[in-house]
């Protein structure tokens, strides 16, 4: 699915008041920031509610917020044009974001945006991109925006930004502030009710060692001929119901429960699994199969309200292909049991991580691409992080869709909100088996929603993605 639309050259909005005279501020980055140089990622939100000119009102908004998020008009650089980026940090120059004004003749429904299944071509058109085929370069700027109005009133506001300056719940801040001062009368005070904190010494992040960062890196980037195929599909409320009530029924003694979350990752994580093997009866089921999800930190130590810099930890699950894909008597709450001890050993994580003990070793290309390759997947959840909570003055989005830069391991960005099919379950978006296996895979959620809940509805889409 794609849309005709027609944009405008781009201009650079700027902070609608110039800051005090003086050095331009910097705001220094964690180690946790640095490790995602180059690494970009995309929001798309979708709007039913209309706004008078919502390209002006959006506009004025953004450059009233730019005065508070100075870090997100400036630009990335380091001591005396250093090329190690453990020096770089984020000089507040005003120089603005790039802002582009769009329009397309169409209905928001006319090609399904409310609530069909979502293609790549979709973000092309409606969101800018950085030109780099490599990422973020240093001297581009930290923030894209584009604002396209449709015939029937209703508008989508696309973002791209470096991670380098904020992990998703700080971009979804940022954008309710958007919000908040677009809406503003021009003799209110001009202020974001959420003060923003963004430098990077603000909270106590453990120093990740050299291993993790590089860890981290080796995982952001896009190695390429993974021909992972992109499915957009729906996980059923009625077997999320399901599994949460097993589970609580089977921990009756000791009061455990199972959240959302980790009853629909256990979903895709068995399925994907069992797509994988196939009908293959000599499959080694001790092959490693981790998890790697995304866990935001800000509670843990001690984030300051409003802080929008990197913040977010990826945890593992550690797991054989046996023991996710149910093999002998593993039932659901197995697969739930794995997920919650990986998030229970988070603390320790962050206690671990900075000095290398236990963090994460010294690890050739080979070894990990061994240990994260193919048969790992990696889970960014999007809920309840703010993107659905941003208003430019007709009320929150409609629908939220994500897009990231494909790492070269199998992926899924879960839990995007869909108004119009909220109702029906959790909506995720991945990229998590090649074409070959794709029709496992749908195979395998049909089969056990269907076993749970009959009224499953069956993946969304298909799309190869190379």
């Amino acid at each position: 699915m794609s849309v005709a639309v027609s944009k405008c050259p781009p201009v650079m909005v700027r902070p609608s008041m110039e800051p005090a005279l003086g050095k331009t501020q910097v705001v220094q980055l964690s180690s946790w920031d640095r490790s995602y140089v180059g690494f970009q990622v995309a929001a798309l939100l979708i709007f039913d509610g209309p706004v008078h000119q919502p390209v002006e009102a959006i506009k004025k908004g953004l450059s009233r917020a730019l005065v508070h998020y100075q870090t997100v008009a400036g630009r990335l650089a380091a001591a005396d044009d250093d090329d190690d980026d453990s020096v770089l940090h984020v000089a507040c120059t005003g120089e603005g974001v790039p802002f582009v004004a769009a329009s397309a003749g169409c209905a928001l429904q006319d090609h399904g945006l409310l609530d069909a299944p979502v293609s790549t071509s979709l973000l092309d058109g409606l969101a800018l991109c950085y030109p780099a085929a490599e990422g973020c370069r240093r001297t581009d700027p930290l923030l894209l925006m584009q604002v396209t109005e449709f015939a029937c009133g209703g508008f989508t506001v696309g973002v791209t930004w470096n991670h380098t300056l904020a992990d998703g719940d700080g971009m979804a801040q940022f954008l309710q502030a958007v919000g908040e001062l677009a809406r503003a009368e021009a003799d209110d005070v001009l202020v974001p009710s959420v003060a923003p904190v963004r430098d990077g010494r603000a909270v106590s992040l453990p120093l990740l060692s050299p291993p993790v960062v590089a860890a981290k890196q080796w995982l952001m980037l896009d190695r390429g001929g993974m021909g992972l195929v992109y499915l957009d599909i729906t996980v059923p409320v009625k077997l999320i119901n399901r599994i949460k009530s097993e589970y609580k029924a089977a921990h009756a003694d000791d009061g455990g429960y199972c959240t959302t979350f980790e009853a629909a990752v256990a979903v895709l994580w068995r399925c994907r699994t069992r797509a994988l093997i196939g009908g293959d009866p000599d499959y080694d089921m001790s092959t490693p199969a981790p998890l790697a999800f995304f866990v935001n930190v800000r509670k843990h130590v001690g984030a300051a309200a409003g802080y929008y810099g990197n913040c977010a930890v990826a945890q593992l699950a550690l797991a054989t292909t046996g023991e996710v894909a149910g093999a002998g008597d593993g039932g659901m709450n197995d697969v739930v049991d794995l997920i919650k001890r990986a998030k229970d050993r988070v603390p320790e994580l962050l206690r671990n991580m900075g000095g290398g003990g236990g963090a994460v070793p010294e690890m050739g290309e080979e070894e990990m691409a061994a240990a994260f390759g193919y048969n790992a997947l990696m889970v960014t959840s999007w809920r309840n992080i703010g993107f659905d909570r941003a208003d430019f003055g007709g009320g929150p989005p409609a629908r939220v869709v994500g897009r990231w830069q494909q790492s070269t391991v199998p992926g899924c960005m879960a839990f995007l909100s869909c108004r119009a099919t909220a109702a029906d379950g959790e909506r995720l978006l991945t990229q998590c088996v090649r074409e070959e296996h794709a029709a496992a895979f749908v195979a395998e959620l049909d089969q056990l929603a269907h076993a749970h809940a009959p009224s499953y509805a069956s993946a969304l889409s298909m799309q190869l993605m190379n």
